[in-house]
């Protein structure tokens, strides 16, 4: 894990150096994170530079208003959303712009705002962007004062409720940056760069350049230079001379030979740099870096995927946008910590579920080595949640879908687009809104004669029509990666399929419609899209395993159990869904599926199916909500990856007499052998397609062990024993070192122990706090889908033995000690955490 922490360094320093570089140099990208003022509530007047906020909260960005807030039952967003607060908030900023960049370019750029961002600049609307996952950018030039003060003002309204299906967040939740140019320069998202040609001799690069001139009529040089990973030079290209009319764009397209390429690959995920350069009469005017890296894949109808000629199962999983207590506010670290834990368990996909990601999960992905699925919209036209983006489909689809493709195409990590998931133009429904031929020929751009259309088909035509069209303009943008959706329909009349538009085959789910695929989509790739909806509780056990729990009955039929709890044992599903072991049979025996999206890596706010409020998160990570992996982690550990695996549970504290069924996860080893209380339960062993060995046992205190041997010889050896009361707390911290930029994280985790040192597994102790030095508590959880518990309280009660503690560096330098106090047993509790800051 050392080595994603450096790749967490090295962006900081890159984010820190920009954060540095004076207003008047080539171009200067810094942070605008720092400084803002918030007021929960609308005033209008709070648009105006004169408005005073000095009564308002005073933070820095990104900035999830939501996750603060408290849960309820009445919160319109429901326990689908997270059961937490909506509203309309305002965010101010002022700043003031250098005099001597004065005829230069200044650009607001903003990753993402959740959502109806809506920006002034000294009292003047610059528009409103309604979908709250896209990325977008303002031009401030003709508003600014130079040398004077500015104002930047910003509504967010995520009043009407629920939009979503998942926990969305609310504000500026992720980066804002300041961008600073000369007249002439890369536009935004300016370059293309792609690898056309590849072999171990040579990679040809293929580089477009958009340039916007914004100046008089110019002639203008732009060389294009390859940079390795230590930064040195490795091919350049220039061209002498490109006319670029005034108030113009011109796109440059320029071909270059880079020697002996390093391949990016899941194991070596190695990134060269381009940097392009503008000069106009011998002086530079613009610098723009952009991320190469050098692969080949394909998608085989019969064997699957293959990255650099090598076969290549996708072990994926989708993954929401939200990083549990930390709301949907985006930080590095989170994120960088995700990816460690799923990249331990052998994961090597991530698909990006529902929407256009934060920037920095990609750049996070390049850097790690994951294979991205890319996907743009959760719906079309048609509604899923009352005040969903299909209000604004029709407007907005062409912008975004343009925007977000601009944006991400020049990242190795992604293999695929997706631009629907389960979207309901997949049918023609009896009961779904109607849509009219006016309003088709304008949403399709077809241009033909009403009656004509109507005359041609119905509903399924115009669906048909829309994929082409949505999958035509990301193939105008990047043909270089295969389009697809993740479809609940897997017939052949789905809509979308009958477009022909869509490169690979997507399923959502239908396990036993796999083996139909080749029959049914004659020579189109295949991939699971997205798999499995086990269900499970970190902790929770409901025996005999061997029982199958399929909750709800359907999706539209309430559901109560006593528990709220769903089972660990991989014995919990959805109806639409599977266990975690069948579908991985499924495609890890086929060689036509190029692999799958397990839903889901991480529990996430809101969706708590099969229940609802109390419980407003969900259950169907793999790992839960405070990142503690939930069993089944280490069965796709033993199968997705080369580490030793020997997983024993569920715990051993139960009642005298009980009947305990024992799981073992395991590999590289022949059989394995289970003792209760070093009396031997038999040997166990796996057969073909099997991922899991089960006793069923007589539960007496003490110790059950299991032991691992491959030809004979031991290899391995777990224990757990019955444990105590509980007597101790013991504090593990992610890291005890960390960077003193105000935003890197500590992750704690809080265990309670017996006074021999075992886990209480049934622990539920409230843990206090206590913060010294320069750091801050952003965050507390324990896993628990059902917990009302604030996320920012300075205090959580434990969950089956565990609970976690984010710490935030506040920007200083100096030793930060955390004090965790528990009333434990009867006796008052601490114990003590150095992290440190540097």
């Amino acid at each position: 894990m050392k080595k994603y922490s450096l790749i967490y360094l090295a962006i900081i320093l890159l984010l820190f150096i920009a954060s540095c570089q004076p207003i008047t140099s080539v171009r200067n990208r810094s942070s605008f994170n720092t400084g803002w003022t918030f007021n929960l509530g609308d005033i209008p007047q709070a648009a105006e530079p004169s408005f005073d906020d000095v009564q308002w909260r005073k933070l820095n960005l990104p900035h999830d208003w939501a996750i603060e807030g408290a849960f309820s039952e009445t919160n319109p967003s429901g326990a689908g959303g997270g059961a937490l607060p909506g509203g309309i908030g305002w965010y101010r900023k002022t700043f003031t712009a250098d005099a001597s960049a004065q005829g230069k370019k200044i650009f607001i750029d903003f990753d993402g705002i959740y959502m109806n961002g809506e920006v002034f600049i000294n009292g003047t609307s610059l528009g409103t962007r309604p979908y709250g996952y896209i990325s977008f950018r303002h031009d401030l030039t003709p508003y600014i004062k130079w040398g004077e003060k500015n104002v930047i003002a910003v509504r967010v309204d995520n009043s009407e409720q629920p939009n979503s299906r998942w926990y969305s967040g609310c504000g500026i939740y992720r980066n804002v940056w300041l961008t600073v140019t000369n007249p002439v320069y890369v536009d935004l998202w300016g370059t293309y760069v792609t690898t056309p040609q590849i072999s171990d001799k040579e990679a040809t690069v293929a580089i477009a350049t958009t340039i916007k001139n914004e100046s008089t009529d110019t002639q203008v040089e732009i060389s294009s230079i390859i940079l390795n990973e230590k930064g040195t030079e490795e091919a350049r290209v220039v061209t002498n001379s490109a006319s670029i009319p005034q108030n113009k764009c011109l796109e440059v397209q320029q071909e270059v030979t880079l020697p002996s390429p390093v391949l990016w690959t899941l194991e070596r995920p190695y990134m060269y740099t381009v940097r392009t350069e503008l000069r106009v009469k011998g002086e530079l005017m613009d610098s723009y870096e952009t991320p190469l890296g050098v692969r080949t894949f394909s998608f085989d109808t019969e064997k699957g995927f293959f990255l650099n000629g090598k076969a290549t199962k996708i072990q994926g999983v989708c993954q929401h946008h939200d990083l549990g207590c930390l709301g949907a506010a985006v930080n590095v670290r989170a994120i960088e910590r995700q990816l460690e834990i799923l990249k331990e368990m052998g994961c090597n996909g991530i698909r990006t579920a529902h929407n256009p990601p934060a920037p920095e999960l990609l750049e996070l992905c390049d850097r790690m080595g994951f294979i991205v699925q890319d996907e743009t919209f959760d719906m079309w036209r048609k509604k899923k949640t009352a005040h969903d983006y299909s209000r604004y489909f029709n407007e907005w689809h062409e912008r975004d879908l343009t925007d977000h493709i601009l944006r991400d195409r020049n990242h190795p990590s992604i293999f695929m687009w997706s631009i629907g998931n389960e979207v309901l133009e997949q049918w023609t429904h009896a009961d779904a809104d109607t849509l009219d031929i006016q309003s088709a020929n304008l949403l399709l751009n077809l241009k033909r004669d009403p009656n004509t259309l109507a005359k041609e088909g119905d509903e399924m035509s115009v669906n048909s029509l829309l994929t082409k069209k949505l999958a035509d303009m990301v193939k105008a943008l990047d043909p270089t990666r295969p389009i697809t959706t993740g479809n609940n329909e897997p017939s052949p009349f789905n809509h979308l399929f009958r477009s022909n538009a869509l490169d690979i085959i997507g399923f959502n789910y239908h396990d036993e419609n796999f083996k139909e695929v080749p029959e049914n989509f004659v020579g189109k790739p295949f991939i699971v899209t997205e798999s499995t909806s086990g269900l499970m509780t970190r902790g929770y056990y409901r025996m005999p395993s061997d029982s199958m729990y399929i909750w709800p009955v359907h999706w539209t039929i309430p559901f109560h159990d006593p528990s709220y709890s769903c089972s660990s044992y991989d014995n919990c599903h959805v109806p639409w869904g599977s266990t975690h072991e069948h579908t991985w049979r499924e495609v890890k025996n086929n060689d036509f599926i190029s692999g799958m999206y397990v839903w889901t890596g991480f529990d996430y706010i809101g969706e708590p199916t099969p229940y609802w409020y109390p419980a407003r998160s969900s259950y169907f990570g793999i790992i839960d909500l405070a990142g503690f992996p939930k069993d089944v982690y280490y069965m796709y550990q033993s199968e997705w990856s080369d580490k030793d695996v020997l997983h024993l549970f569920p715990h051993w504290n139960w009642e005298e007499g009980q009947t305990i069924d024992m799981w073992a996860y395991y590999n590289n080893a022949d059989e394995v052998e289970l003792f209760v209380n070093d009396e031997s339960q038999g040997i166990k062993s796996k057969a073909k397609d099997e991922f899991h060995v089960s006793w069923r046992v007589t539960y007496a205190p003490g110790t059950v062990k299991v032991v691992a041997r491959k030809n004979g010889i031991q290899v391995g050896l777990k224990e757990i024993h019955t444990a105590g009361a509980p007597a101790k707390l013991r504090l593990t911290a992610d890291r005890t070192k960390i960077q003193s930029d105000g935003k890197d994280l500590s992750f704690v985790t809080v265990e309670i122990l017996d006074a021999n040192g075992n886990l209480c597994p049934n622990a539920n102790d409230l843990v206090k706090f206590e913060v010294n030095g320069p750091a801050f508590i952003a965050g507390v959880d324990n896993g628990s889908q059902t917990s009302l518990e604030s996320f920012k309280a300075p205090q959580r009660e434990a969950f089956y033995g565990k609970c976690l503690v984010v710490l935030q560096n506040n920007g200083e330098k100096a030793s930060i000690k955390l004090k965790a106090t528990a009333e434990l047993s009867g006796n008052n509790t601490f114990t003590e955490l150095t992290v440190q800051a540097y």
